[in-house]
C-alpha cells in the first residue's frame, strides 16, 4: 500500500504555484498543465469608443468600479445580439478602472475549461489582488454537463466564491441554453416545472443582466464617426455615410462589430495604421 501511495504521489501533478501578479493587469487560464498565462497587450477598444450601449456601460462601469475598491458587487452576465460589444465593454470596463488607480486583474477562461475552474479559484482566493474571472460566448447544449462546474463560480459551494473574485460572462442567450431545447425538455418531462429548472435558474444567480439588442442606423454610423475620430482618419461626411450604409447592406446586418469591420476596411484604404 506504501509503495502504491508513492507511485500515485509521483504521477500527481505537482500543486500549481501562483504567478507573479505583479507583472501584468491581465492573465489567460490555461489547462493541461494549468497555467495563468500573463498577457501584456491586451486585445481591446477604449471604452468611449462603445457607442449605443450607455447604460450598459455606465452600469458595469460602476459595478467593476465598487468591486476593485473592495465593495459588495454583482455577478454579471451580458447578453444579446452578436457584435454589439459584450466582451468589448468587459475588458474596457476592466481597463477604465485600472486607468482611474485601481488595482484590478482580469482572468480569461475558456467555457470548455469550466470544469477546472475550483483549481483556479483555489489559486485566486490566496492572492492579495482582487480579480475579474471572466468568460466569453458562455452557453450549454442540450447534455452538457460543464453548468454544473459554473455554479462553483456563482455560489462557491461550501466555501463560497473567493470574495476577491468577480464573474462576469457573455451569452448570446438569456438563459445560456437554446430556447427551443428549453421547450423540449418542459414537453417531454415527467415533471416539466423541473425538468430544465437547474440550468436555466443559472441565469437568474447573476446579480446583474445586462441586455444588449441591435443598433440603429444611427447608432452604427456614430460608432464609425467616433473611429474615424479616434485613429485620425479623415473622409467626407457624405462619402463615409454612403460607404458605410453600402457596406452594411453587402453583410446583411448591423452592429458594433460590422461598424469596426468598415472602419478597418476605411483605415487600411486611407493608408492609416492602427497599430
Amino acid at each position: 500500500m506504501i509503495r502504491i501511495a508513492e507511485a500515485l504521489e509521483r504521477m500527481a501533478p505537482a500543486p500549481l504555484e501562483a504567478p507573479d501578479f505583479n507583472v501584468a493587469d491581465a492573465y489567460v487560464w490555461q489547462t493541461e498543465p494549468d497555467a495563468l498565462v500573463p498577457v501584456k497587450k491586451v486585445a481591446r477598444v477604449d471604452i468611449s469608443l462603445l457607442v449605443g450601449i450607455n447604460r450598459s456601460r455606465d452600469t458595469l462601469l460602476e459595478n467593476t468600479r465598487q468591486f476593485a475598491k473592495g465593495f459588495a458587487a454583482n455577478n454579471a452576465l451580458l447578453w444579446g445580439a452578436r457584435g454589439m460589444g459584450k466582451s468589448s465593454l468587459v475588458k474596457a470596463a476592466h481597463a477604465a478602472v485600472v486607468a482611474e488607480g485601481t488595482p484590478l486583474k482580469i482572468v480569461e477562461m475558456q467555457r470548455e475549461d469550466l470544469p477546472t475552474v475550483a483549481r483556479l479559484l483555489n489559486l485566486l482566493r490566496t492572492s492579495e489582488h482582487r480579480f475579474l474571472l471572466f468568460c466569453d460566448d458562455l452557453s450549454f447544449s442540450h447534455d452538457d454537463q460543464h453548468y454544473k462546474s459554473l455554479k462553483a463560480v456563482l455560489d462557491g459551494g461550501i466555501e463560497g466564491r473567493p470574495e476577491n473574485v468577480l464573474f462576469y460572462a457573455t451569452s448570446n442567450r438569456r438563459h445560456l441554453m437554446p430556447r427551443d431545447m428549453i421547450e423540449n425538455e418542459r414537453s417531454s418531462a415527467i415533471n416539466p416545472s423541473e425538468a430544465t429548472e437547474e440550468k436555466v435558474s443559472l441565469s437568474d444567480r447573476f446579480g446583474l443582466w445586462l441586455g444588449f439588442h441591435p443598433c440603429s442606423q444611427d447608432e452604427y454610423l456614430a460608432m464609425i464617426d467616433g473611429y474615424c475620430a479616434e485613429y485620425g482618419v479623415e473622409v467626407d461626411a457624405e462619402t463615409l455615410r454612403a460607404e458605410a450604409i453600402e457596406w452594411q447592406a453587402t453583410r446583411g446586418s448591423r452592429s458594433g462589430r460590422v461598424a469596426w469591420q468598415f472602419f478597418m476596411n476605411l483605415a487600411g484604404r486611407k493608408g492609416v495604421s492602427l497599430g
